[in-house]
């Protein structure tokens, strides 16, 4: 498979229409290697703000892409780093994060394309809530997000040993959350609050878009208080101008600082007669609509 790889897809080689760029890719962020036990993620920027991720297994060397948009830039970093791409994990059925998927199968036999939702492109691999596969000895958990749209999965992927790492698409940012395209306040709220809040804090979080400084400007704007929140948008500020992304985060810092996992805290949480879980699922509503106007 490598040797395959390397002979097919060498930098300006042009494969069943696709052509490898080699370094001339322009880009909204660096490429940066992030290394955690016993895996590898390559964050890959995309469009004007998209982020793919290449995961791969120290062991073995397979590999695993997310929502890979650009395909020539997830084949060429294959290549480079000599991997075995054997999956497509695609969050949700957005162009923007399943617009590669047919190229990429076009190119490399028996891919697996794993999806919550039919209407992803090439998906061959429909999962559920809990199913859990392997990327080389890494295990990979499907937690279900329904709310941004229908069929929304994120996708946990762990070794034998921590931390693990969240793969989030557009239902967590750093420091917000995704549209409610096709759902509740509810939904998000049980989401952000209930199923993603329960992994542990040092969990790593790699998200689908770079909007972290307006995410936690905003939040400056609803939680002016909060010092973390402070803290955090300097240090993302100082990371944009050097052009590199702001992920990953960890559960643990969108607790203290993301205002859409924050809705049941004193500092945001409006007085109603309701029960607090009815009043914090208002408020995250009311946010969100907010949010979709902030200018920031």
């Amino acid at each position: 498979m490598h040797a395959v790889m390397r002979s097919l897809f060498a930098p300006g080689v042009v494969r069943k229409g696709i052509k490898i760029y080699g370094s001339s890719h322009s880009f909204h962020s660096i490429i940066e290697n992030v290394s955690l036990t016993k895996m590898q993620v390559v964050v890959l920027p995309a469009l004007e703000d998209n982020y793919m991720y290449l995961i791969s297994d120290d062991n073995t060397k397979s590999a695993a892409v997310i929502d890979p948009v650009s395909p020539d830039l997830v084949l060429e970093e294959v290549n480079k780093r000599g991997l075995s791409l054997q999956s497509i994990l695609t969050t949700h059925h957005h162009w923007d994060h399943d617009g590669g998927n047919e190229k990429l199968t076009q190119v490399l036999d028996k891919l697996t394309v794993y999806g919550g939702d039919p209407r992803i492109k090439c998906v061959n691999k429909i999962i559920k809530d809990g199913d859990v596969f392997e990327i080389g000895t890494l295990k990979v958990k499907c937690m279900f997000t329904p709310c941004h749209t229908s069929g929304h999965m994120c996708y946990l992927v762990s070794s034998d040993s921590k931390p693990s790492a969240l793969f989030s698409g557009d239902t967590l940012f750093v420091g917000g959350c995704g549209r409610l395209f096709e759902g509740t306040a509810e939904q998000m709220y049980a989401a952000l609050c209930e199923v993603l809040a329960s992994l542990p804090d040092d969990t790593k979080v790699f998200c689908g878009h770079e909007y972290t400084i307006s995410n936690l400007k905003f939040a400056q704007k609803v939680d002016p208080l909060n010092q973390d929140v402070m803290k955090k948008l300097e240090w993302a500020e100082e990371r944009r101008k050097n052009h590199q992304p702001t992920v990953p985060s960890t559960i643990g810092d969108e607790k203290r600082t993301n205002p859409f996992m924050r809705v049941g805290v004193s500092s945001i949480l409006k007085c109603t007669d309701s029960s607090k879980r009815e009043a914090a699922i208002t408020v995250l509503g009311g946010l969100r609509k907010e949010k979709d106007s902030f200018q920031g």
